[in-house]
């Protein structure tokens, strides 16, 4: 693992660049949630036809887990040798696990991009949080002292 340079601005950031193949032995490809405590995030960058793929339409589509908590397969890209062999992305990431699956099309279709690892923030936000809720509680004193000030004075 190293530095991620995507995040640039994060320390404690790590990096692995993964990719994977998707075609006729391989019609789809998992990235698993690791169980270690860490926030993971798949960034997808790259999805390209094979050299010797067919000239015909191959759909990818990606299936996570949503807000709802259902998985639905999206696709993501439409290729084609004669039209668009190639799509770069950006800012398309996933949460773990996350599976990306051929739905239309022979292949080969490679998957390429970064997997990136962070300790959660949750321990870095808690003081942030205690602030906020300071301010808040001394906005309600306020509010209070208004409050009586206006019943004092009727």
């Amino acid at each position: 693992r190293s530095t991620c340079a995507a995040f640039p601005n994060y320390s404690g950031l790590g990096c692995v660049s993964t990719g994977c193949e998707l075609g006729v032995n391989s019609q789809s490809c998992v990235v698993k949630e690791d169980d270690d405590f860490l926030e993971h995030l798949v960034l997808l960058r790259t999805i390209s036809l094979g050299a010797d793929a067919r000239d015909e339409l191959h759909v990818v589509a990606v299936e996570s887990k949503n807000t709802y908590g259902d998985h639905k397969p999206v696709p993501i890209a439409s290729l084609r040798v004669s039209v668009l062999p190639m799509i770069s992305l950006k800012g398309l990431e996933f949460v773990p696990p996350v599976t990306f699956m051929l739905q239309c099309g022979t292949g080969p279709v490679y998957l390429s991009g970064q997997h990136v690892t962070c300790e959660s923030q949750l321990v870095e936000d808690v003081p942030r949080c205690k602030a906020h809720e300071e301010e808040l509680v001394d906005m309600d004193e306020g509010d209070e002292d208004d409050a009586r000030a206006a019943r004092d004075g009727e």
